[in-house]
């Protein structure tokens, strides 16, 4: 593990692994203990342009390229990503904080969407369309928009960089891809490596690992994206979609969530309970579905609530390399404060500490908080780290009320014994996602992934995937002579 922190510190800029010319580092630490695993000179404005161009430069030949020809690319790129499962967790465990299991969720949705990113080679489909005109022919054609720009987070990196850059890739795109800072290798280099290895031509796929202190907007506002593909905070998110629309190109923004689980006055208490402590805790509730609100009727609240605390006490919190730890340490120390402050702030407003977790450097119990005022900002924004707000209700109206009172819709989920119910609960919810009688954090190659509000523009995943990288574009052919009226 210790060469993917070395070979990899670097940019990877027209096939080439190289390092930044900035005027400063950006410094990988782990997490959990603090070590130093990587310094990487940033890279500047010059540099993206350097890697927009070359992705530019050799795009039309791979988008020109037998799709059959292309796919090979993706199915070397699935079996490199199964052989080296191993490592790559590793790198997840020390450059996140994420625990086994956690790396072993993203591992395996990562190699789902490669799998997924093999048929998308073969998903260019046309279209003849009729028209009232005597002896036209209207082709429709699907083609990729050329470059995409990726900009992926923190919390799941390796997934969440290969989810864009694996279908652009596929469908026929150049790539520019910038990681989070906190996660330059896990998020950017990594992904570079594994097609790289895999036979992925030089200059379509660059890693650019760089600070908005150092280039600005400049990743957005290049000439030569058309799309770009951003996964983060809704504040940014929004600031992303400003100045793409400004510049004429089009945004996916996958954004924040405040999710809720709902458990109705019939749910399996101890099902619903299972569910509820994933949605919330898993990678320390650093995820954009987790379930920040855990909402359950009044005629059940004190069983459930009773036995939902009881389980979270129980989570083993500490070293993520532990196969036994649940919860991590967050990212870094401003996420660690934010998250202890939040739970300062709803004990001032008034809150009830069922559970109230200690923070020690990054690593932050687990809270469990009830009573929150009504008016509380809190019930109505994401937080990021392991923190529940129990919420009792009377009956499903007030629900259904509650439960939209958030700015953001991204997922959520229901517990019923009546799966109709359940269906019908869902559908008045203001979400782009919501599942019943299941946890709220979930993806999968097939299902169009994105949320309402606040919380997004857009889908990716199966069919909305084309949507986000190609475009169409119409070729009339006239049989015959067309008539002009002069």
């Amino acid at each position: 593990m210790p060469s993917y922190f070395t070979d990899l510190a670097q940019q990877y800029i027209d096939g080439q692994w190289r390092p930044g010319t900035g005027s400063w580092d950006i410094i990988d630490f782990n997490p959990y203990d603090g070590e130093k695993l990587a310094s990487i000179t940033i890279a500047t404005v010059d540099e993206v342009d350097q890697a927009y161009r070359a992705a530019a430069r050799v795009q039309k030949d791979w988008a020109a390229t037998n799709a059959h020809a292309r796919r090979t690319v993706f199915e070397k790129a699935l079996r490199l990503v199964e052989e080296r499962e191993a490592e790559i967790a590793d790198v997840i465990i020390a450059e996140l904080g994420g625990t086994r299991l956690k790396a072993a969720f993203e591992l395996h949705l990562a190699k789902e969407f490669l799998r997924e990113s093999i048929h998308l080679t073969l998903r260019l489909e046309g279209k003849i369309l009729p028209s009232p005109v005597d002896g036209k022919e209207n082709r429709v054609y699907r083609v990729p928009v050329g470059v995409v720009g990726v900009i992926s987070p923190f919390n799941f990196p390796f997934l969440l960089s290969l989810k864009s850059v694996a279908p652009a890739l596929a469908l026929g795109n150049g790539v520019v891809l910038k990681p989070h800072q906190d996660t330059p290798v896990t998020g950017g280099s990594l992904v570079a490596k594994i097609f790289e290895d895999a036979g992925l031509p030089p200059g379509l796929l660059n890693v650019v690992i760089t600070d908005i202190a150092e280039i600005g907007d400049a990743f957005v506002e290049h000439p030569v994206p058309k799309v770009i593909s951003f996964t983060g905070s809704d504040r940014v998110g929004r600031h992303v979609a400003t100045v793409c629309a400004s510049h004429f190109k089009r945004s996916v923004l996958e954004l924040g969530g405040n999710s809720a689980v709902v458990v109705l006055d019939d749910a399996d208490l101890d099902y619903a309970v299972d569910a509820a402590v994933f949605s919330r805790y898993v990678h320390q509730g650093q995820v954009c579905m987790a379930a920040n609100r855990i909402m359950v009727d009044r005629s059940v609240a004190e069983e459930f609530t009773g036995k939902f605390v009881a389980k979270v006490r129980s989570l083993k919190v500490g070293d993520p390399r532990d196969p036994e730890t649940v919860i991590g340490p967050v990212i870094n120390s401003t996420q660690a404060h934010a998250v202890s402050g939040a739970v300062e702030q709803a004990i001032a407003e008034g809150a009830t500490a069922l559970l109230h977790g200690a923070t020690a450097d990054n690593l932050v119990e687990p809270s469990v908080l009830t009573n929150l005022p009504a008016d509380s900002s809190l019930l109505r924004q994401e937080v990021f780290g392991p923190v529940a707000f129990v919420i009792p209700f009377d009956g499903e109206e007030e629900a259904v009320r509650i439960v939209n009172d958030t700015p953001y819709g991204l997922s959520g989920a229901v517990h019923t014994a009546d799966v109709e119910r359940g269906v019908a609960f869902a559908q008045r919810i203001d979400t782009g996602m919501f599942h019943v009688n299941d946890g709220t954090v979930h993806d999968e190659p097939l299902v169009p992934f994105g949320g309402e509000k606040h919380s997004g523009i857009g889908r990716l995943n199966g069919e909305t995937t084309l949507d986000a990288f190609t475009t169409l574009k119409w070729i009339s052919v006239q049989h015959g002579r067309s008539g002009f009226p002069f």
